[in-house]
C-alpha cells in the first residue's frame, strides 16, 4: 500500500509567521505556487493561500502586517506514514487540494497535492473521483454587503 511519504513532494518553500503578507504573494509569484506553509522553525503553525492574502489581506489592506495576522490555523494535515488512500479521503472530506505533510515530531516534512496524488499515485479512479468532489463548486456567501459593494460589472459608474 502506497504512503502520502511516496508521492509528496519535499523540500517544499514555508515562510515565517512574522514575514508579511507582500513577502509572501512574492514568494508564490517567484514559486508559481497558491499556498506556502507558515512554520517556526520546522513547526508547522498556519497556511497562507492566495486567497488569504486577497481576502484577509488585500481587502482589510494589511499588505505589511505579518502572516500571522492573515494565515489559515487550526488546519488540516496528513502524516507522511498515511496511506494515499486516506490523505485522499481527508482531501475529498474537506474540499481541499493539498496537505502539509508532517513527521511523528510534528515537523513539516513536505506537502502532498492532489497533482502529486494524479502523477505518482497507484489510485487513479480515487483520484479522480476525490478531484470531482473536491472541486464541486460551493455557494457563494451573500450575507451582506462589502465595502466593494457597487454596480455589477464592477467599474465606475457616472
Amino acid at each position: 500500500m502506497q504512503t502520502v511519504s511516496d508521492v509528496m513532494t519535499r523540500g517544499i518553500r514555508t515562510m515565517a509567521p512574522s514575514e508579511t503578507v507582500t513577502a509572501a504573494a512574492q514568494a508564490m509569484r517567484e514559486l508559481d505556487v497558491g499556498a506556502l506553509p507558515v512554520c517556526n522553525g520546522a513547526r508547522l503553525v498556519g497556511m497562507v493561500t492566495d486567497r488569504d492574502i486577497v481576502v484577509r489581506g488585500v481587502a482589510q489592506e494589511l499588505l505589511h502586517a505579518p502572516l500571522s495576522e492573515v494565515m489559515s490555523e487550526g488546519l488540516l494535515y496528513c502524516k507522511e506514514d498515511d496511506t494515499v488512500a486516506a490523505a485522499l479521503e481527508t482531501m475529498r472530506s474537506q474540499q481541499v487540494r493539498r496537505l502539509p505533510v508532517v513527521d511523528k515530531d510534528q515537523q513539516l516534512v513536505g506537502v502532498v497535492s492532489l497533482g502529486d496524488l494524479a502523477t505518482k499515485g497507484e489510485e487513479d479512479t480515487d483520484t479522480m473521483d476525490a478531484l470531482r468532489t473536491i472541486s464541486e463548486p460551493s455557494e457563494p456567501y451573500r450575507g451582506g454587503l462589502s465595502a466593494a459593494s457597487g454596480a455589477a460589472g464592477g467599474g465606475q459608474t457616472d
